[in-house]
């Protein structure tokens, strides 16, 4: 995997000084492999499309086959039409082009172990974001906090005949990826008996990404694992909810601002707002079947911002947002280094009574591409204190963690912040107290252009509120309606104060009779 990766990867460098860049290489690379293995497994295709012929082409006639062939395969109905939909050819040398081919001529790829060409494919894709880095933590997520994820949700399609893994922002698709992986080492290899296999990977992992290139490249990652996805190309939180749920969503929606100028026209979202993350977190409400449980990632402006806590109040009536774990800063360095992150996960139709969080950030080194790389050791406490259990019900106490990272907050001390998560913290950062340790330079400007986006939504909301003829500072985030509790100190520990003790029976049934999956 090592030199086949490495031999395909040493090419970008020369291809660069045609002016293709690392995302148009890993593209072209994704047209070629499959036409490679297409070819190896005998698999039919329209004449003039097949490898032999284009291997065997030079010169400028190879520069015209190749946009011809690129253009025909677009229009075939499957995966086949889905992977080459739109495919353009970026290469002005014929040369760089015939180079290439011989290249991934060399490798009988179909014969090669399915782990091993997937991973050569996933080392293209990471190598290409690090050298990218800007705009690459949008469709890359660290593969070891993917892992981590993973592993506390427990995807697994043996529980039932409908279960589906679902990530609506599913970039080049690494959580529907590692959660097939997980079931892999679960199943020891893959041991099920063929309708189950089957509909594994036929029907099980679904996504959407509004980009055709990151789509593009989830297909081919995920048939390079032997899955024939459901890879959708569209907007998720734009257009009209379909009406397809699942058992497990797991997500990292794109941060920033970009394109979200207005809040989407969608009769399912009680909260309208041009927040990215926060409509992200109304859809995937709307897209967990009953019982069901995700795992989102977001940054810390959704949990602060003017209308978070407005959805939270929804969130943790409709939903048990169990878990909150406050990564590391520089979790996606090099793709967006300055950014403060968190990943929420919930189960739906069981209303919140307590929320447990973990700060892994707090005096934790900022990580860095070389000196403190993010490794497994970051998230092996949290892994932990989270549980066995996939919707957060296992024994917890706070001495789960002996440095104090790992406590919770009942849902009326949640209520009293007006359900705005980024206030429950309790840790002193030390750093604040030491001026030789101030943070990067780059997450100082992360956090001070958050706290001018939230200032400008906030404004937003009030010239909204003045133009309605409303009276300003009269709104309060809606207020679910408190349900009876019972202190539970075996799950917390002794010593709490009453507003911090374990609330409620673990297991209790959901609003609409359902039970967790």
């Amino acid at each position: 995997m090592s030199d086949i990766g490495q031999k395909l990867w040493g090419f970008c460098n020369t291809l660069r000084h045609d002016g293709i860049d690392y995302g148009d290489y890993i593209e072209q690379i994704t047209y070629l492999l499959f036409l490679k293995m297409a070819d190896e497994r005998s698999v039919e295709l329209p004449k003039g499309c097949s490898w032999p012929t284009l291997r065997d082409t030079s010169g400028t006639e190879l520069l015209d086959r190749y946009t011809d062939l690129l253009r025909t395969l677009g229009r075939q109905p499957g995966i086949l039409g889905d992977i080459y939909a739109g495919a353009q050819s970026r290469f002005a040398n014929p040369v760089n082009l015939k180079k290439l081919l011989g290249l991934i001529d060399e490798t009988d790829w179909s014969a090669l172990n399915i782990d091993v060409k997937a991973t050569a494919f996933e080392d293209l894709l990471e190598r290409a974001a690090n050298e990218g880095k800007k705009g690459a933590g949008q469709y890359f997520t660290p593969r070891l906090l993917i892992q981590s994820i993973v592993r506390c949700l427990k995807p697994d399609p043996c529980a039932h005949a409908d279960f589906t893994v679902c990530d609506p922002a599913c970039g080049s698709g690494g959580f529907l990826v590692c959660a097939y992986e997980w079931l892999m080492t679960q199943t020891q290899g893959g041991a099920l008996d063929r309708d189950t296999a089957r509909r594994v990977k036929e029907r099980t992992y679904v996504g959407q990404d509004l980009v055709a290139r990151p789509r593009r490249l989830a297909l081919m990652n995920l048939y390079l694992h032997g899955i024939h996805p459901d890879i959708r190309l569209g907007d998720s939180i734009y257009e009209a909810f379909d009406g397809r749920r699942h058992d497990v969503v797991l997500t990292n929606p794109p941060f920033g601002t970009k394109g979200a100028n207005q809040a989407p026209d969608r009769d399912d979202f009680t909260i309208a707002t041009s927040n990215k993350q926060l409509n992200f977190l109304q859809h995937v409400m709307q897209i967990l079947k009953p019982g069901g449980r995700a795992a989102v990632v977001v940054p810390d402006n959704c949990l602060f911002a003017d209308q978070a806590g407005e959805v939270f109040a929804i969130l943790t009536q409709d939903c048990d947002l169990h878990t909150v774990l406050r990564l590391p800063n520089g979790t996606f360095t090099p793709y967006s280094p300055g950014t403060k992150t968190n990943v929420v996960f919930f189960t739906k139709g069981v209303s919140t009574e307590r929320v447990w969080i973990y700060d892994a950030r707090t005096n934790v080194p900022h990580i860095t591409k070389k000196d403190r790389p993010l490794s497994a050791q970051h998230f092996a406490d949290f892994e932990r204190c989270f549980g066995p259990d996939p919707h957060g019900r296992a024994r917890r106490a706070p001495e789960d963690a002996p440095d104090g990272r790992w406590r919770p907050f009942h849902i009326s001390e949640v209520r009293e912040r007006h359900f705005k998560i980024d206030a429950l913290k309790w840790l002193k950062d030390e750093t604040l107290d030491d001026g030789t340790d101030l943070p990067e330079p780059d997450e100082l400007v992360t956090d001070a252009i958050a706290e001018l986006q939230a200032a400008i939504e906030e404004l937003q909301q009030v010239l909204v509120l003045l133009e309605n003829g409303a009276e300003v500072g009269s709104a309060e985030p809606p207020q679910p309606a408190a349900a009876p509790h019972a202190p539970q100190a075996t799950d917390v520990g002794a010593g709490l104060a009453p507003a911090q003790e374990a609330a409620g029976p673990a297991g209790r049934a959901p609003r609409d009779g359902s039970a967790p999956a």
